[in-house]
């Protein structure tokens, strides 16, 4: 699966879903573009991608004009755009007659605004490769039933996934790809600090979810779109 001289462009990349997609891009040759809503990224980053990528903080990918321009920079920089991976988003988990409206729209902001902008966005150059690839993360929580609490952030990835399928089908005649990575329990500090007691060797990794999302955007998956494909590790 090399990437030598491709452009890949991570949203939510600062995170530690986004930053293993990034490294595992950069590690096959890939140039990188890291696009977070944070404004600076962790240090170890930083020093990681500082030189030969990108790394741009402060995006909204939520607004159109932000995140144009941040497409707009990639693009400069590195001669286009191949692939978009949007990792961008969010959870919470709140009933509907305890929680707030607003949670829904939070959660449908973070989780799908974000991929649907982004994509639209980075659209005309993905087509100008001619071989474009989106890949976007959705949830495998959102492909099973709804449990108590978890109605706002399943039915924001549920969006996800039908977001995928109707651009794959818009798109099948214009080279470009596009699927989607329906994680399990992901294995991160957040997460294990939230769920102290879960058994965290049956999570799956981030480093584990990247090499799925490589493989989608590589050469040997181009006969694959509007896939929708559960990394559960051993959950």
């Amino acid at each position: 699966m090399d990437m030598t001289g491709r452009v890949a462009v991570v949203t939510g990349a600062y995170g530690a879903l986004g930053s293993a997609v990034a490294r595992a891009f950069a590690t096959r040759g890939a140039h990188v573009a890291l696009l977070d809503l944070a404004v600076s990224p962790p240090p170890a980053l930083q020093a990681e991608f500082g030189t030969g990528h990108l790394l741009l903080g402060g995006v909204d990918l939520g607004d159109v004009e932000s995140t144009r321009r941040a497409m707009l920079a990639a693009a400069l920089r590195f001669g286009g755009i191949d692939v978009l991976v949007n990792v961008a988003g969010g959870f919470q988990w709140q009933t509907l007659g305890d929680g707030s409206v607003d949670t829904w729209d939070q959660l449908y902001r973070m989780n799908l605004r974000t991929a649907v902008v982004a994509s639209k966005v980075a659209l005309p150059a993905l087509v100008e490769r001619r071989q474009g690839r989106i890949i976007n993360v959705g949830a495998g929580a959102a492909a099973a039933r709804a449990s108590a609490g978890m109605g706002a952030y399943t039915a924001s990835k549920a969006g996800v996934q039908k977001l995928t399928e109707s651009l794959a089908d818009e798109l099948k005649d214009r080279g470009i790809t596009v699927n989607a990575v329906l994680p399990g329990t992901i294995d991160t500090p957040r997460n294990r600090a939230d769920m102290p007691d879960a058994d965290f060797s049956r999570w799956v990794t981030p480093e584990a979810i990247a090499e799925v999302v490589v493989f989608l955007a590589s050469d040997a998956a181009w006969a694959v779109t509007g896939a929708a494909v559960p990394v559960f590790g051993r959950g």
